[in-house]
């Protein structure tokens, strides 16, 4: 990060007063002008005094850095500042694609352990598998780096190359690839499938990056063509992204001309109705929406319109409740400035925006919820209906709460537990090593099929009992025999999971995952209500549309 210089204060105090006063403004706002030049004037001598006299010496820019961050605390948790860094990573990841050779990784054991390649990149075209270890980059050792050492050394230009020596399980030579750098995609949703009944598809959106709306248009085209009768909508954990991608994945489920969301605020532009359109619309087949507490701002926004409109059943926990509208300013350390100019507000009038006046517990829970896309936040059970004021939904007239987030249809109050066992093995990371080594001796995916591996492949008893003596045999668990027996099922679950994943990526792992999602296998037992839903507004959008 630049350096901030101290007179770079009165500098910039200076070119916006000059800009105030040579506006032509009225006498009142001369005054105030005149009143901010003085305490910028204040703030300066403050700033010289401590630079110059401080009984240590101190760093003007944190200094700085400090006082925009106490100034920002006056206002709402989320007008912020965002340093370089953190602004080119937040760009990065809302763009939807990032230059590289495409893999998540992890460190273990010292060395550049691939956790997936992503679909469509250069290392996953050249065979890269989950389980490899990256020994060497351009001929050097790569054991012991530091994650940010070997994001420098991987990723770069589209075009470039970088040679890499990779170790396999199974295998006693190291495999050498040459990998071009090209255009990596960050997906939006990860997971798309068809459930085992064959006419429901579940779909998984875990952020809303500038590329949502166009992969959501794909993976629905790509549902229908499996069948798709019904449709899961997962937002759990989603904490949002871009105002307009809100907007066009709302549009593909409800019919043009309606509003999807609408904005209060003070400045020009800031105060806005957004309309759906008829050109984005799919077919109204029954619709559920998952929510939890992680789900915030464009998620809301989402199941909020659905909701409103009786498009379709929301179902879950209250969610976050993030409803304010944040503009972003360049500054010129090349951060920015993210700073709230207006509120969002449902279809039927809904303030998203929960009450923070408890700053600290806001947060806390904001952090608890803004998690990646296998993150663990912490639903809560919505707060209790007869205390939120009540609106009602455009089509039907049913009750809808506000008072903050968007309160579910349907409750839905259940969590994924594991015991004390259970998070030992998944913390040890025993299933992704078993599963990569259990590959490369006993299967060759390219003969296998993906879908009939999920749904029929049964992990057999003496596979478990390999996997126990394994994890038996290290010192990286200290588990017994008696422990390990007890969690027969779940490590036969665990291991089909991991085998899916590094045989076909994460898509085919979730698929395994979620079989056991308590969340899911409840919400699907209110598709019946699901279904009158989209009856009710196929009538209702017939009805006003004569």
């Amino acid at each position: 990060m630049a350096k901030i210089k101290v007179p770079s204060l009165l500098i910039v105090g200076a070119v916006l007063i000059g800009f105030l006063m040579g506006s032509g403004l009225s006498g009142q706002v001369h005054a105030e002008s005149e009143g901010l030049l003085g305490q910028l004037h204040v703030f300066n001598q403050v700033l010289r005094y401590i630079k110059t006299n401080y009984v240590e010496e101190v760093d003007s820019q944190d200094l700085v850095n400090s006082a925009i961050d106490g100034m920002l605390e006056q206002l709402d948790p989320h007008s912020t500042y965002v340093n370089p860094e953190s602004f080119s990573r937040m760009n990065e990841r809302n763009s939807g694609e990032y230059e590289g050779i495409g893999i998540s990784f992890e460190m273990r054991d010292g060395y550049i352990t691939v956790v997936s390649a992503i679909e469509g990149g250069p290392s996953y075209g050249l065979g890269i598998r989950p389980g490899d270890r990256i020994v060497a980059i351009e001929g050097e050792s790569a054991k012991d780096l530091n994650s940010q050492d070997v994001v420098s050394k991987l990723k770069g230009p589209k075009g470039t190359k970088v040679n890499i020596s990779v170790a396999r399980p199974g295998l006693d030579k190291e495999l050498a690839f040459t990998i071009v750098r090209d255009k990596i995609p960050i997906y939006s949703i990860p997971y798309t499938f068809m459930l085992d009944d064959g006419k429901t598809g579940y779909l998984r959106m875990i952020r809303f990056s500038a590329t949502t709306s166009e992969e959501l248009t794909t993976a629905l085209r790509d549902l229908e063509s499996q069948g798709m009768e019904r449709l899961i909508l997962d937002l759990r954990n989603n904490s949002g992204g871009f105002l307009n991608q809100a907007i066009e994945v709302s549009d593909k489920f409800i019919d043009g001309n309606e509003v999807v969301v609408y904005t209060k605020g003070r400045i020009d532009g800031a105060s806005q109705y957004y309309y759906s359109t008829d050109d984005a619309t799919f077919a109204k087949y029954p619709l559920i929406v998952l929510v939890n507490h992680g789900s915030a701002s464009a998620s809301e926004i989402v199941s909020g319109a659905v909701q409103d409109h009786d498009r379709g059943l929301v179902a879950g926990v209250t969610t976050f409740g993030k409803g304010l509208v944040q503009r972003q300013y360049m500054l010129s350390d090349g951060g920015a400035l993210l700073l709230t100019v207006a509120r969002y507000y449902t279809p039927s009038g809904r303030l998203i925006q929960r009450p923070y006046e408890d700053r600290d517990e806001y947060l806390d829970h904001f952090r608890l919820a803004d998690q990646d896309e296998d993150g663990n936040a912490v639903a809560q059970a919505p707060a209790d209906t007869t205390e939120k004021p009540v609106f009602y939904t455009l089509n039907e007239k049913r009750v809808v709460y506000g008072g903050g987030g968007i309160t579910p249809d349907v409750e839905i109050n259940l969590e994924r537990e594991f015991n004390e066992i259970q998070v030992k093995l998944e913390q040890s990371q025993l299933f992704f090593e078993f599963a990569a080594e259990y590959v490369a001796t006993h299967f060759d995916p390219a003969t296998l099929n993906a879908t009939e591996f999920v749904r029929d492949y049964q992990v057999t008893d003496a596979t478990i009992d390999e996997f126990d003596a394994q994890a038996l045999a290290t010192d990286v668990v200290e588990l017994s025999r008696e422990e390990l027996d007890a969690e027969r099922e779940y490590i036969r679950a665990a291991i089909k999971r991991e085998l899916a994943g590094n045989m076909w990526g994460i898509n085919a792992r979730y698929q395994v995952y979620v079989k056991d999602d308590p969340v899911l296998s409840e919400a699907l037992t209110h598709f019946p209500e699901a279904v009158e839903m989209a009856k009710i507004y196929e009538r209702g959008w017939s009805t006003n549309n004569r």
